[in-house]
């Protein structure tokens, strides 16, 4: 009985172990009746909209029910119609012997020679079982080119202690308006930022602007970098996306310069001045000079100077010994023709010249504010950037009514002998492109004039010396591009004129120059500009003959 106990428990569990493996063998089968894969390009540009296509084919016999369909774009993706890497979607039964093919359109991104994976799963229930099944495949994409331009505008070499200017440049030919651009800088460790331009986020990244396909800029940067002699200073960049808070690469670039021991000390002088500060319109004389403070002598070198800015008015630019093209803002220096640059012995010192004029303001059309002109010199491996600060220009004009808006002027015209008669005097001050501090209108009033006491407007900073008859309207700070939709900054006084017999016949003077004085914030230059008197026959006044201005 024993025996035939054990032997029933031996078929149980072989009769087990069959239908175990029976069914394994099943599932086995069951996970590869459906054949699925990705199609995709193998490589492509950064910024290039691709396609990708899921095919899967049913190649069993049963039907495969409730199938649902998950396809995850490749990192730093952008899927179409949809902010989120992966989409799912639940599809009808698939039948023996039925493919179907599903299309997904993604932008990609990422940094050059990267791989960029796209995955697929597909999960159904085989008909007449309980189990879920899930097939997965995959496809790799290579970025084998980013269409963007990012480099450093960097000295090759810089002596020590030396402040530097550099900038990072950066365009685009992507043809897709990129967006939440960020770069980021690395400088070296014995690098002290000084300033930039656009103001960074914090010293050592930048928000960009929406880029697209052709457009570009830069970041200008200044600094100071020490070190030993002979070390190299190496600087790093990266731009990139910034996608749902994170950092998606796109271009990196690195820089190195070369601290060395001063061999050159370069200066200048424009018109005679080393500190010179320009007006709109002036002619400037550039004498730049180069001295060998080195040990060795400096042999065979070009000397290179580029201006920039826009007041410059390059078709006025003229060199004696330097070459430049017609319009061109680069004069080069060759040492076939400057005896100097084909040898200069330790100690010497050698110079070059140039002219050219600044553009009026009215040339000028974009309202700059604060400008600068900046010529950078090259020579040796050496470069120094000198800058050139512009001057705001002010205007003052004066003007005599009898007839206008303000209120209403009185008395005999033309004027008469010991009679009184009322004028409005009218001063009018404009501003360009630089802030001006503690500003004042004065003139002097000739005698048997005196203002009445109506000004306007009302609350203007205006006073009447008696005794020296100076009118002075003291304004305080005027603004850059002042209320430039609005008109003049403008002040309204009235004055009276009371002729004697000696003026009988005569146009006398109702208001005498006027001078306008004020501080530039930008050049700390104090600028005046002046208007001339205006007498009895008020030219400014339509209405107003000049039998009328004189006095009976």
């Amino acid at each position: 009985m024993r025996k035939v106990l054990i032997i029933f428990i031996l078929i149980v569990f072989a009769g087990i172990g069959i239908a175990g493996f029976w069914y394994w063998q099943k599932n086995q089968y069951s996970k590869e009746i459906l054949k699925l894969e990705i199609l995709g390009p193998e490589v492509a540009q950064a910024g290039d909209e691709v396609e990708y296509l899921v095919r899967f084919k049913n190649n069993g016999k049963v039907r495969l029910e409730n199938p649902e369909l998950i396809f995850e774009v490749p990192e730093h993706s952008i899927l179409q119609d949809s902010s989120n890497r992966r989409i799912t979607k639940k599809l009808e039964d698939i039948y023996p012997g039925q493919e179907q093919i599903f299309g997904f359109k993604v932008r990609v991104f990422g940094k050059e020679n990267e791989t960029l994976m796209a995955k697929a799963w597909l999960s159904y229930q085989p008909k007449n079982l309980k189990a879920r099944y899930e097939s997965k495949t995959s496809n790799t994409c290579q970025i084998k080119f980013v269409p963007l331009t990012f480099e450093f505008d960097l000295p090759l070499k810089i002596e020590k202690d030396e402040k530097i200017e550099f900038s990072l440049n950066y365009f685009s030919n992507i043809d897709y308006l990129l967006e939440d651009l960020r770069v980021k800088i690395e400088y070296p460790e014995s690098f002290e930022f000084l300033s930039a331009s656009p103001q960074p986020l914090d010293e050592t990244e930048w928000e960009i602007p929406p880029l697209s396909q052709a457009d570009g800029g830069r970041i200008e940067i200044k600094g100071k970098v020490t070190g030993e002699e002979g070390t190299q200073k190496i600087f790093r960049a990266k731009l990139g996306l910034i996608k749902d808070g994170d950092f998606w690469l796109l271009k990196e670039t690195a820089r190195a310069l070369e601290i060395i021991e001063p061999s050159l000390y370069i200066s200048q002088l424009i018109n005679d001045s080393p500190n010179y500060i320009a007006e709109a319109g002036d002619f400037l004389h550039y004498e730049i000079f180069f001295r060998n403070i080195g040990q060795k002598a400096i042999e065979k070198k070009f000397l290179f100077v580029e201006l920039e800015g826009e007041f410059f008015d390059l078709l006025s630019l003229k060199s004696e010994k330097g070459e430049y093209g017609r319009g061109d803002n680069t004069i080069i220096w060759d040492w076939k023709v400057v005896p100097e640059l084909r040898f200069l012995d330790a100690g010497e010192e050698g110079k070059v010249e140039f002219w050219v004029g600044l553009k009026e303001a009215g040339e000028i059309s974009v309202k700059t504010k604060t400008p600068s002109l900046r010529d950078i010199i090259t020579l040796g491996g050496v470069k120094r950037s000198f800058e050139l600060k512009i001057n705001s220009q002010v205007k003052l004009a004066q003007k005599v009514y009898f007839q206008q808006e303000f209120w209403e002027n009185s008395g005999p015209l033309p004027p008469e002998v010991d009679k009184t008669t009322t004028y409005t005097v009218l001063w009018q001050v404009e501003n360009s492109w630089n802030d001006l501090k503690n500003v004042k209108v004065k003139s002097t009033l000739p005698k048997n004039v005196r203002p009445t006491g109506k000004i306007l407007p009302e609350d203007a900073k205006f006073t009447f010396d008696s005794k020296s008859k100076e009118v002075l309207w003291n304004i305080g700070d005027v603004e850059a591009w002042l209320k430039e939709a609005e008109g003049p900054l403008t002040l309204a006084f009235q004055i009276e004129f009371t002729p004697d017999s000696s003026q009988k016949g005569e146009t006398p003077n109702l208001v005498g120059e006027a001078e306008v004085l004020g501080e530039d914030a930008w050049t700390l230059e104090i600028l005046q500009e002046k208007a001339s008197p205006v007498d009895t026959t008020l030219p400014d006044d339509g209405t107003v003959t000049e039998e009328q201005g004189i006095v009976q």
